[in-house]
């Protein structure tokens, strides 16, 4: 039997785990709750003007936008994978990084090149050892992303699109439905017109034939909606993926707490046994003793 010193030893040893893990567990429950409060805040708008973008890309206009005209061009995407900087989050990155690989593998068969994009260390980690080139990483976004931090990449985008530099811009993410649903997913971005809706309650669908009045003109309305439109959708793409990391996160460090509890309790009476059984046979040596001296 193994001894007790060993044992208990080794039950200490579990007993720090299982501290780092529950403190882990609360921390990722607290910025879960205010990154699902921002993500929701959000929510609504995304949907609202992504639904009015789509409508009006199925509408008959006279007037069209650049983000809106889908390339017959198939020189060059770019494809943006969103991952987490950190670990410890179950199987989140992995499933990220599969509909990300995925996409990259069609993407790669319709366009001369792809520019991979990849935001995580875990991400980026993965695919260099991979042996995949990535033409640009970010790791300053986290749960606590701002509208701001986003900006300038929209930006960008956008500008690459309007003179012809790249013909499309997809993002694979982690989208958040509910706290027992998430899900990853891979979706075009630009052109807008090829933008989800899903799960869009408001609009008329992108029924063709719906009649818009403008003010003052078309091309201001466009040129102001348009552009917010995008830079909205991919905000809340991050949002999405800051509160699934959490919740993967917060999953998985319960999960490995209540392990450490499982193993805890397993070992606490193993050692109680061998405690036991020890104390039994240091009395045997005592009596034995005392009986050999008499």
């Amino acid at each position: 039997m193994v001894k007790a010193r060993a044992l208990d030893k080794r039950r200490k040893s579990i007993k720090n785990i299982r501290k780092i893990t529950r403190t882990m567990e609360l921390v990722s429950t607290a910025q879960f709750r205010r990154s699902m409060e921002r993500a929701v805040a959000a929510d609504s708008y995304a949907k609202r003007i992504v639904r009015l973008v789509s409508d009006l890309a199925n509408a008959d206009l006279k007037v069209e936008h650049p983000l809106l005209v889908q390339r017959k061009s198939t020189k060059r995407a770019v494809l943006l994978i969103l991952t987490a900087n950190r670990g410890l989050c179950g199987g989140y990155n992995s499933g990220v990084l599969r509909a990300g690989t995925a996409r990259l593998e069609d993407l790669s068969k319709s366009y001369d090149d792809v520019e991979l994009f990849v935001s995580g260390k875990r991400g980026a980690a993965h695919l260099n050892f991979r042996g995949v080139a990535i033409a640009r990483s970010f790791t300053q976004f986290d749960h606590k992303t701002s509208y701001e931090d986003v900006l300038a990449l929209a930006n960008e985008c956008m500008s690459r699109y309007r003179t012809g530099e790249i013909d499309r811009f997809d993002v694979a993410y982690s989208r958040f439905a509910s706290l027992s649903k998430q899900y990853p997913v891979s979706e075009t971005l630009l052109p807008l017109s090829g933008m989800s809706c899903e799960n869009a309650e408001l609009g008329d669908g992108g029924k063709k034939g719906l009649e818009y009045e403008f003010l003052p003109s078309s091309e201001s309305v466009l040129e102001e909606l348009v552009p917010n439109a995008f830079r909205v959708k991919l905000f809340n793409c991050f949002l999405d993926a800051a509160v699934s990391e959490q919740i993967a996160r917060m999953l998985a460090m319960k999960a490995a707490t209540d392990n450490a509890d499982s193993m805890i309790s397993s070992l606490t009476s193993t050692y109680n046994r061998a405690r036991q059984s020890q104390i039994t046979n240091e009395i045997i040596e005592v009596i034995s003793g005392a009986s050999a001296l008499q």
